[in-house]
């Protein structure tokens, strides 16, 4: 069954059996005031089209007051101009009035007051206690949780903020965190990303690492808390909503004042929520240039002379095709689209950076290859010299040598240099915390190279569930660790625009090192 068929027969089962005595689950959104520094509203009513009925939750009296909720799990990230616009988001044990963020240009100063909206989500929690077919719904109690998302816009460009998030009974007046939007121009900024990161001590040390680096923004490629732990968007697999209240206040820290720029992965698609399986993630995060009734988890942003593409690639999974081909090709369009925006003459843009969950090319024994990804959007970095990829789903590191056609145009050894409209340069950076695979040749990385010149087996997950093996030359580094990506962007260096990679194990020890220029 697809996610949407599933969703279907959840909401038809709960809907039935009058679930939590008036409505089983959902996500009802509620506007709590102006939004904007500039005055404008940009609270969308687009959650509200996550679920067509509010969930069931506790009445307004049984709430504790609210001097005692307080806010946690801070997360930000950029709204579609990241020069002037943040989303601050984060939750509260239970339902409060009038939430807002203060925020202003130092700690002694945040006379702005914006008001928040709340993301309400209610998820029975129940197991399946006999096939679909049958309504085997059995329900325990409902959990809750409360999301409470504030839109900025106004901002100056290359500034740092100050701000704090409040509600009625809790006034906010303390320094939560900071952040900077994005500087104009086209000097030099990094950032980092990683995928696959769930809860744990590992998670934790990859998390503080990304801390250590300063970067002006982190990337996630997929498969953000596990709290639904089967990974297969499966209405049967294990789920735990509350995972993700662990999860958000484990990345506080960095998330909280670094914008956290996330994408979907397969532990991502959640059948409860919407028919999509990605009403909770609407719920819990800001997806960037959201300006339709019915959100997307895909979208883009630039940052100086980069281009960031967040895709997602359940879209196109042979190997997990529960959300296969559910935006009936429109993502793959605007994917071209922007591609073809960003190559145009005098755009302002040097590098492509698309990142998404499903690998393109891995010698990983898990996962593999992903064979629609290969189909349909390899063509479209190939056609327009899309410079990195930035994968997750195998929890490893891998480098490519530049690819065209999945052909390597040029050998990449640690430390060189290469001219990036050679070919597309594909990374796998799945080591960010949930336990590690394997590779089917030895580990391949700075200070332990393998210097065998032997073809390294892999294989394509293709229609069907099937695989085809085959072995290929293009796997240029390999290391088994949990691990972190760094990039830097320099536009001003000799020879052509640069960036930078560098790739760090948990510990910031240095496992590979390449740059990508263009002249």
């Amino acid at each position: 069954m697809s996610l949407a068929e599933q969703h279907e027969w959840f909401r038809r089962a709960t809907s039935r059996r009058a679930l939590l005595r008036g409505g089983a689950i959902g996500a009802g959104a509620a506007i709590a005031g102006p939004a904007l520094l500039s005055g404008t509203a940009s609270a969308s009513a687009a959650r509200s089209a996550v679920s067509k009925a509010a969930p069931a939750l506790l009445r307004q009296g049984s709430y504790p007051g609210g001097q005692y909720l307080a806010p946690f799990g801070r997360h930000i990230a950029y709204g579609a101009d990241p020069t002037t616009q943040i989303a601050v988001a984060w939750q509260t044990a239970a339902a409060v009035t009038n939430p807002f963020v203060r925020v202003g240009p130092s700690p002694y100063d945040l006379g702005n007051r914006i008001g928040a909206e709340v993301r309400a989500l209610a998820t029975p929690l129940s197991y399946i206690t006999d096939q679909i077919d049958s309504l085997p719904i059995n329900v325990t109690y409902p959990i809750e949780q409360y999301y409470l998302h504030a839109a900025i816009s106004g901002l100056q460009p290359g500034q740092t903020y100050f701000y704090s998030v409040g509600h009625d009974g809790w006034d906010g007046g303390q320094v939560a965190g900071s952040f900077t939007t994005a500087r104009p121009g086209r000097g030099p900024f990094r950032f980092t990303a990683f995928g696959d990161q769930g809860w744990s001590y590992d998670s934790v040390a990859t998390a503080t690492l990304v801390r250590s680096q300063n970067p002006d923004f982190h990337l996630h490629a997929g498969d953000v808390s596990y709290a639904e732990n089967g990974g297969e968007g499966l209405i049967t697999d294990d789920y735990d909503p509350r995972v993700w209240d662990s999860y958000f206040n484990l990345i506080e820290p960095a998330a909280g004042s670094i914008p956290w720029q996330v994408t979907v992965g397969n532990h991502e698609m959640e059948p409860w929520y919407s028919p999509d399986g990605y009403g909770g993630q609407y719920s819990r995060f800001d997806f960037p240039g959201e300006t339709s009734p019915t959100p997307v988890p895909y979208y883009a942003f630039s940052y100086g002379n980069v281009g960031i593409i967040a895709l997602d690639a359940n879209d196109v999974s042979y190997e997990i095709p529960a959300n296969f081909g559910y935006s009936a090709g429109a993502q793959t369009t605007w994917l071209k689209n922007t591609l073809a925006a960003w190559r145009t003459p005098g755009s302002g843009i040097d590098f492509i950076v698309p990142y998404f969950h499903h690998c393109a090319y891995s010698t990983c024994v898990t996962h593999g290859c992903e064979g629609g990804v290969e189909q349909y959007w390899v063509p479209l970095f190939d056609q327009y010299e899309v410079d990195l990829v930035i994968n997750g789903h195998n929890h490893i590191y891998e480098r490519t040598d530049p690819l065209r056609g999945g052909v390597t145009t040029t050998a990449a050894t640690i430390g060189s240099t290469v001219n990036s409209t050679q070919g597309t340069t594909y990374i796998v950076a799945g080591g960010a915390g949930k336990s590690l695979y394997s590779f089917s040749a030895a580990d391949s990385y700075e200070g332990d190279i393998d210097t065998s010149t032997a073809p390294v087996a892999t294989y394509i997950n293709e229609v069907g569930g099937t695989t085809v093996t085959e072995t290929v030359t293009w796997s240029r580094i390999r290391y088994t660790g949990y691990c972190l990506l760094v990039i830097d962007s320099l536009p001003g260096t000799p020879g052509g625009p640069t960036l930078k990679i560098t790739g760090l194990d948990e510990y910031g020890n240095q496992v590979d090192q390449i740059n990508l220029q263009r002249s």
